[in-house]
């Protein structure tokens, strides 16, 4: 199969590609630079020069490949990255619209869309909330299951995590580096279940090896409280524990601090039951105590 990706040269996208290469897919990757280029070429994708903006180049690759993934993801939500990225789904999703079956389109969102009120429902169906913390993504998501020309996959993921990566461990890592304490807000008993980077690439090649439109929670099979990741870290760093009021989290990590007090009750068994799909149990916390994140504690 022909598999176009954008953000390929990304956290995740990195991973995808090495999994859909494994799998025997031909894999075609935008990179907006020579290094990212070299990059996919060394992973064994061939790159298309350009970046979200370039409108003509994403309809045309999304044309001529046999499914679609939009894995970029650009998390400053100003005006401007939310023009572009809506401009780019239209594209990709015009272009693979324009044959005559039906293209399996993956789209990247994430269970941030469901807010954070304790008592919305998070099920694929639920009518999600008008203040989120992704408010691009439900947009993005209206134009990908509003085609009718595509097998549209919205995939909304918990936390990411492994391979040293995840804006949110790195950034909490590297905070407690910076400030000396390992934080957690309140009592730090709110609870989110992640999901392990390899686990989720799987899910996106089972998706569109048999596609079936729909939107879809995807998440691991172990969850953590923030005081226990923030115990992890401590032990990483060497740095003490402490718990702190929401107020001082916001002066380390601005409005998204929030995220750190909900709770995150997303259920993965339509994924689960649609796609053969079995995540591994793997767990966030034994993996910053002893995985893969000693490198970023290096930094």
């Amino acid at each position: 199969m022909k598999v176009f990706i954008t953000g390929g040269t990304g956290y995740l996208g990195t991973v995808l590609v090495e999994h859909l290469v494994t799998a025997g897919h031909d894999v075609a990757a935008l990179a907006r630079s020579d290094a990212g280029a070299a990059r996919l070429h060394e992973a064994g994708a061939t790159p298309v020069a350009g970046s979200l903006s370039d409108t003509a180049v994403l309809t045309g690759a999304a044309a001529a490949a046999d499914a679609v993934i939009h894995a970029a993801v650009d998390y400053t939500m100003t005006d401007e990255s939310t023009a572009t990225e809506l401009a780019a789904v239209k594209a990709l999703v015009a272009g693979a619209a324009s044959g005559t079956v039906p293209k399996p389109f993956v789209f990247t969102s994430t269970g941030l869309v469901y807010g954070f009120e304790e008592d919305q429902d998070t099920s694929e169906d639920a009518v999600l909330p008008e203040v989120s913390a992704q408010p691009v993504k439900v947009a993005a998501e209206r134009i990908v299951r509003g085609e009718a020309g595509i097998s549209g996959i919205v995939i909304r993921s918990g936390l990411v995590f492994g391979r040293g990566g995840s804006a949110l461990v790195t950034g909490l890592i590297q905070s407690a580096q910076h400030t000396g304490t390992s934080i957690y807000v309140g009592d730090g008993e709110n609870a989110w279940t992640p999901i392990h980077i390899d686990d989720l690439a799987d899910l996106y090649v089972a998706a569109l090896e048999h596609p079936v439109s729909g939107v879809y929670n995807a998440v691991g099979a172990v969850p953590f409280a923030f005081r226990a990741l923030a115990e992890a870290i401590g032990d990483l760093t060497g740095k003490p524990v402490a718990s702190v009021p929401l107020e001082v989290a916001e002066q380390n990590f601005g409005p998204a601090a929030r995220t750190l007090t909900t709770t995150s009750r997303l259920d993965a068994s339509k994924a689960r039951d649609t796609f053969g799909w079995s995540p591994a149990p793997r767990s966030l916390t034994d993996d910053v105590r002893s995985g893969s994140y000693a490198e970023a504690a290096a930094r």
